[in-house]
């Protein structure tokens, strides 16, 4: 999730992908999304099991903020929202 092009970048896992999202674009839960108003998702991946999207969350979270701009890049170059593509 981000607020922007090159913005505030926020990673995180959920079993349920559309709900989350939604949930932050109506800014319903205190903390780091709406704080920084990241209302768009621009990235995504799909894992078929929770530990499994655990372990690629942490690795996510441990990359450089230059590696995080790659993988959005590499999928999603205009930065566009993909929420419409998940519900």
């Amino acid at each position: 999730m981000t607020n922007k092009r090159n913005g505030a970048l926020y990673t995180a896992v959920t079993a349920n992908l559309p709900k989350r999202v939604y949930e932050h674009k109506q800014q319903i839960t205190e903390g780091f999304t709406k704080k920084y108003n990241c209302t768009l998702l621009v990235y995504f991946e799909i894992c078929s099991k929770m530990d499994d999207a655990i372990t690629r969350e942490k690795q996510i979270k441990a990359g450089s903020r230059i590696y995080k701009v790659g993988l959005i890049e590499e999928k999603n170059p205009y930065w566009r929202d993909l929420y419409g593509e998940i519900v």
